[in-house]
């Protein structure tokens, strides 16, 4: 019993830490006391069934940067080729261009939500969840999200 509780406490801190890696120039590990140091944003947005929610996170950008990602000026020429893919904990999987996440290319945020409504996510949802509050289709609000890949389209 006290092994499948250990398993169990594990598993949870697992879910809990984001990895972002890939093309970036500094993978990262970032546990909720690392994100909670980012820069926080609560945007509004309506939710698949209608109901109208406050998310709050970091803006994706903020994490990418972190790792070194171009963004801003830099994101130009071969930077073009990269997007990301965010990874939830059951293996869904949603594609990102950079272009897409970067404030100065596009005026909609998108954030890494850890909180609705002030209060943490649920474990349905949770810990961490992606936010495009522009975004008619729900498809790519990823939920328990885990890992962030950066990668660069295969040339032709």
């Amino acid at each position: 019993m006290r092994l499948l509780l250990l398993l169990f406490f594990a598993t949870q801190l697992t879910a809990q830490t984001l990895e972002v890696s890939g093309e970036v120039e500094k993978p990262l590990k970032l546990a909720p006391a690392d994100l909670e140091l980012l820069p926080h944003q609560t945007v509004d947005a309506v939710e698949h069934s209608g109901e109208k929610a406050q998310y709050t996170g970091v803006p994706l950008y903020q994490i990418l940067k972190s790792a070194g990602v171009p963004m801003g000026e830099q994101l130009r020429g071969p930077a073009l080729s990269l997007y990301i893919v965010v990874i939830a904990s059951d293996g869904y999987q949603a594609v990102y261009a950079l272009p897409e996440l970067d404030p100065l290319a596009n005026e909609g945020p998108v954030i890494l939500a850890d909180q609705k409504n002030g209060k943490p996510l649920d474990a349905a949802t949770g810990p961490l969840r992606i936010i495009l509050p522009k975004e008619k289709r729900h498809a790519r609000w990823v939920r328990q999200v885990i890992k962030i890949e950066v990668r660069r389209a295969a040339k032709p």
